[in-house]
This record gives structure tokens, sequence and C-alpha cells, in this order.
């Protein structure tokens, strides 16, 4: 089930990423591709998935209503795809999420490690959401792919998680990938090189190229539950191309869950 979270509410720089869940279902339906993802799912077959459409959050306590619409979603036997947004969302999200599913794998794709204790003052920031995972026990173990920013302080936090941090440099790593139970999957956007991928609010040059991130999420083995796709900003996109890459690795994480 899709899911829209359309909140930038959080985000430390720039504004925008609440405007990408409409976005992105408008480059996944463009006839300028098909329907198949690259594992051979058809996604425009009847009741293979089903788009919910987007929260409505204005004026409301943000978290609350995604963590309640996402935990109604989980109780009815779905398995919620979000489409944020900023990255904050992960954390209602998965706060939902570890209700129902103990000792949970995330594998988390990003440039930055986003383990913070708090960033400018701000706990709930898009920089802070898997500290705020990690110390609440909602997840038994997290993978980082893709990290290239850390700093001393998001080291420190690593060691303290004990999270597994796959920098950029010491990739390709796909035999880390692997989960014995329920696995969630958080795809930052500028986990890419802006080369592919210039509509995100944080470039940071030297990423994943489109195809070494599926390549990643398809070498996956795990029951995936629940995952999201977040910080793409179509206020910094060029002629709608992160767009269209963003419903690239929509497609292939539907595709992923599905077969699996």
């Amino acid at each position: 089930t899709v899911l829209g979270i359309p909140f930038d509410g959080q985000s430390s720089y720039l504004r925008g990423a609440a405007e990408a869940p409409g976005k992105i279902r408008e480059a996944l339906a463009c006839e300028s591709s098909n329907s198949w993802t690259e594992t051979g799912v058809n996604l425009g077959a009847k009741g293979v998935y089903e788009d919910c459409g987007d929260l409505a959050l204005a004026g409301a306590d943000v978290f609350a209503v995604i963590e309640n619409a996402v935990g109604e979603l989980i109780s009815k036997g779905r398995r919620p795809v979000s489409l944020g947004g900023d990255h904050s969302i992960t954390y209602p999200i998965m706060t939902a999420v570890g209700k129902k599913h103990s000792a949970l794998t995330i594998f988390h794709f990003d440039a930055h490690p986003d383990l913070y204790d708090e960033f400018e003052g701000n706990r709930f920031s898009h920089a802070c959401p898997f500290a705020r995972i990690m110390e609440a026990g909602l997840a038994g173990r997290l993978v980082q792919i893709g990290i290239r920013t850390l700093n001393q302080h998001q080291r420190e936090q690593a060691e303290r998680f004990g999270v597994e941090v796959l920098e950029m440099r010491s990739l390709p790593a796909h035999q880390a990938l692997k989960a014995a139970g329920p696995a969630y999957i958080s795809f930052d956007m500028d986990a890419l090189d802006p080369a592919y991928a210039p509509g995100v609010s944080h470039r940071e040059p030297g990423g994943m190229s489109v195809r070494e991130a599926i390549a990643h999420l398809h070498a996956i083995q795990a029951e995936i539950v629940a995952a999201d796709l977040v910080e793409y900003n179509p206020l910094r996109d060029i002629s709608g191309t992160t767009a269209t890459v963003a419903a690239k690795i929509l497609k292939e994480i539907l595709g992923k869950m599905i077969a699996g």
C-alpha cells in the first residue's frame, strides 16, 4: 500500500520535499515507460498494490497522524510504502511498524547517517530520526548504505548504537544485505549522486549511480514489511529527472516486496 506523507517541516536547509508524493506518482504513471519491474512484477496488474493517497497534515500533530495512519494499515495486514517528505517521517513510521515487528532490520540508503542526537537544538530534525529509532529500541539492527558525510559525533553515535555503516567508498556490499527476520527499507534520494538525482535539498557528490542503488536493493534478502522513499525535492529538480529516478526506485522497491 502506497501512502503519501507530504511533510517537510523538520527540514534543516530547504523546504520543498512536501511536494514530492504527487510528482513521484506522476512519474510512475508516465507512459514513457511500462509498469513492469526488473524483477518481473507487473505493477499495472489489478490488485497488485493500492494507493491510499496523501495524509492530511495541515494543522495536525504530524507525527501522531503518521504513526496512527501507518499503524492502521499494518493492523489490516498491509505493508505500507510511504512517500515523503523529509526523513523525519521515518521515526513515527517506525514507531508504528515496531509495535508489530520486533527485532526489525532497517536497510537505510543515504548520503547521511541521520544519527545526530540533536541538530540545531531539534531532536526531531530530519538529521536525527535514526538516533530516535535506535534509542527507542525500534530496530534490532541498522545497516546504512552509501554514507559519505560522517563526522565525529555521528561516528560516536554509530558506535553507540551498533550501526553497520557501509560507507560509499566501501561499496559494493551486497553480502551485508541479509536479514533473518522482517526488514524495513528507508531510501533517501540523496544516497544517489546528484548527477543522477539533482532534485534533493542536500546534494552530496560521490554517491551511487541508479544502477548501483538498484543492484543493492535487489541484493536484499529479507521479508520486507514496510518501506519509505524520502527527501526528493521537486523545487530542486531539473526537467523532472529526479522524479523519474524516484519512480524507478519506488517501482523496484514495490517489485521486490511483491516478488518476495
